[in-house]
């Protein structure tokens, strides 16, 4: 489903004569429904790794592809398209909109095209899917009326509901405490399973890592899987 082939990035380092290495020809094959996650220390290139895969940023070089299609040939207006319908993203930070209400913001990826499904059927989906993870009450506040823990899981089904084939975190639990983490993680477990999509993981917590299909480790550009 989705397949890096080489992928190296490099910037231009004020300063430096030489390009800043971040990734080195990195190779990596993800199935469809598997769950990956992908550690190391901070600098490593993690984000920068998502975000290639996610099409939010182009490699140097090498390919990146997604059922078969190399990103790298498509315009703008295409991955914008394959951003919006075909990959989900969770970040640290929830990035919810403040003005909107939970149902509001889990609904706002939808606006973007019309992608066949009535706005009754897309409502139905987003209000089942915040009933799965405990919002279903609060879907007509607003997120400053939230928990941290709950304005993640709003983001969680945000990412989730238009179907997308990968779901992409970036250290989803890194701003949460002990308890909403571990609910956060096993959410996102339980929806890998459920909804069939895809999951890569960037984290720091050890046993986030350790409920994934894979661990691999980002380390100097070069990503190894971590044998257990």
């Amino acid at each position: 489903m989705l397949e890096l082939i080489d992928v190296s990035k490099s910037y231009d380092w004020p300063g430096q004569k030489e390009p800043l290495s971040v990734l080195k020809e990195i190779t990596l094959k993800v199935d469809k429904g598997e769950s990956v996650s992908v550690v190391g220390p901070s600098g490593s290139g993690k984000s920068t790794l998502l975000n290639i895969i996610g099409a939010l940023d182009r490699p140097s070089s090498g390919r990146v592809l997604l059922d078969g299609r190399d990103l790298a040939a498509l315009d703008d207006d295409e991955l914008s398209r394959i951003r919006n319908r075909e990959v989900g993203f969770v970040f640290q930070l929830h990035h919810l909109l403040p003005q909107c209400t939970v149902l509001e913001n889990v609904l706002v990826p939808t606006l973007a095209e019309k992608n066949g499904e009535s706005r009754k059927a897309v409502e139905e989906r987003a209000s089942k899917l915040l009933e799965r993870v405990g919002l279903a009450e609060w879907s007509r506040h607003r997120p400053g009326e939230l928990s941290g823990g709950q304005r993640q899981r709003a983001a969680v089904v945000r990412a989730l509901i238009n179907k997308p084939k990968l779901l992409l975190a970036d250290e989803p639990t890194g701003s949460l405490d002990k308890e909403s983490a571990d609910n956060i993680g096993r959410l996102l477990v339980e929806l890998n399973r459920s909804e069939g999509a895809a999951l890569i993981v960037v984290t720091h917590s050890v046993k986030l890592a350790a409920n994934m299909g894979r661990v691999l480790e980002l380390n100097d550009g070069v990503l190894r899987e971590r044998q257990t």
